[in-house]
């Protein structure tokens, strides 16, 4: 699932760069960034160093090649209605219950799990944002932290009860996808401090 996760965010940080006319190594750069920033931050954090995709190189192909998926079939995955969101959300949902189990395997506490698949599935999106000068979309967007928080909560309360890892994992990823996807088209929104 991690690297099913990689991929998919490599994708959206890709159509991204596109979208920004950016050229193909700036493509492959936000790739990469989307799709392992997270990964990373949350590797650092419960000392599983060096981080996944500096030790495992499957995380790098699987990202760059995404850039390139993109580069030669922008096109194509523009046609799906709202490609990044849907790419995004995806990857939150598979990024939020990785990073759940791998702070659980680490011997976290349920807060720090939860903590961690919400660093795990935001922080690669965030970079990502940044780089293109946008306002990241944990801040400002629909639903999208806490979805990322539903489906690490899943995870832990399936570790808990102990359910099965895979379904709680599917399950956790499929309902904060499919609650971040719902968000965007009812265009629900968290509460935002009223401007006087």
């Amino acid at each position: 699932m991690d690297l099913l996760g990689t991929f998919v965010f490599g994708l959206s940080g890709a159509m991204l760069a596109v979208r920004r006319d950016l050229d193909l190594f700036g493509i492959l750069v936000l790739s990469l960034v989307a799709a392992t920033a997270g990964g990373a931050l949350r590797d650092m954090l419960i000392g599983a160093t060096p981080a996944a995709f500096l030790s495992d190189q499957r995380y790098f192909v699987a990202a760059l090649l995404a850039g390139v998926v993109v580069f030669f079939g922008h096109a194509q995955i523009e046609k799906l209605t709202r490609p990044v969101m849907v790419l995004d959300a995806l990857g939150l949902g598979l990024f939020a219950v990785t990073g759940a189990q791998k702070a659980l395997a680490y011997d976290l506490g349920p807060m720090g799990a939860i903590w961690i698949g919400v660093l795990t599935a935001c922080g690669g999106g965030a970079l990502r944002d940044v780089l293109v000068a946008e306002v990241p979309r944990v801040l400002c967007e629909e639903i999208y932290a806490l979805a990322a928080l539903l489906g690490a909560l899943i995870v832990v309360l399936g570790h808990g009860a102990g359910w099965p890892a895979g379904l709680t994992a599917v399950c956790g990823a499929a309902l904060a996808s499919a609650w971040r996807i719902v968000s965007v088209y009812r265009g629900w929104q968290v509460p935002r401090a009223r401007k006087r």
